[in-house]
């Protein structure tokens, strides 16, 4: 295993999430470049929408990733960085490789347009890629044991998933893809082509006020389970006052839900996180 390759993990961890980045300077030196192993796998896999220009091409990347997992391309995966930090952390911390493998194959859903069908499969695709991710985040600061997470996680992924999905509706809108529930859609009369042609009236303010209540709902619930976990493994949520900013900062933003200037500014994540960390995440 070479340095070099966590190094590369946290650099792009830096340069294309920077909150989770900075969240990790938070960890614990130990543990820190493990958790810039998992963010940066999840940049790889979850960021092929944005580098591929036919969806075939991202899943044949995504059938690498799972057979890097299941020790198909040992020698491949060596040579990668990222794969080279992640499978050393996954071991190191027995880390389920379920997860990381359920993880890739719901990103599957990135490559194409179709919107989910219901809350429920949103709620499903956030849990099986962005609460794995915090889950196996505070599994590494429990070190390698089950840090009684999986609940906070869950509530955390859903909530920061539909932040991100809420700050991203124009870029998204722009690239043919809708991540608004066709149900909560049809119960408000909109469509698929209202999202994408950027239409905003009644029926769409009306969606997009539901989803951030349900996005409200799952980080109230989230922040206080987090609150009773041990102290070290509250690390692993360092994201939800940023999302709580975010959050405040689209409802002030309602009438332009299509910008691309809707999350918080730096300053304000950054003091966010070091607010959370000075009271004990509570």
């Amino acid at each position: 295993m070479s340095a070099d390759s966590y190094a590369h993990c946290e650099a792009l961890t830096r340069a294309a999430d920077h909150d989770r980045w900075l969240a990790g300077l938070y960890a614990p030196e130990g543990a820190r470049r493990h958790l810039y192993a998992l963010a940066a796998f999840h940049v790889e896999v979850s960021h092929l929408r944005d580098v591929v220009r036919q969806p075939m091409a991202g899943e044949i990347r995504l059938q690498w990733w799972r057979e890097a997992l299941e020790g198909q391309r040992a020698e491949e995966a060596m040579a990668n960085p990222v794969a080279d930090a992640l499978l050393e952390t996954i071991d190191q911390f027995r880390l389920p490789r379920r997860a990381f493998v359920n993880k890739i194959a719901a990103h599957m859903a990135d490559l194409y347009d179709d919107p989910p069908a219901t809350m429920n499969d949103l709620e499903g695709y956030f849990g099986e890629t962005i609460s794995a991710a915090v889950q196996m985040s505070a599994i590494i600061l429990a070190d390698g044991r089950d840090p009684g997470s999986a609940e906070a996680a869950g509530h955390a992924g859903v909530a920061l998933g539909i932040v991100g999905a809420l700050k991203a509706l124009g870029q998204s809108a722009a690239r043919g893809q809708v991540f608004l529930p066709a149900d909560l859609m049809a119960a408000n009369g909109v469509t698929r082509e209202d999202v994408l042609a950027q239409r905003l009236g009644p029926g769409l303010s009306a969606a997009l006020r539901a989803f951030r209540f349900h996005a409200g709902e799952h980080l109230s619930a989230a922040t206080a389970l987090a609150s009773k976990l041990p102290p070290p493994v509250r690390r692993a949520l360092l994201a939800l006052p940023v999302a709580a900013l975010d959050l405040a900062q689209l409802e002030k933003r309602a009438a332009t839900p299509f910008a691309r200037d809707l999350e918080a500014a730096a300053w304000r994540r950054q003091l966010a996180m070091a607010w959370a960390v000075a009271r004990g995440l509570r």
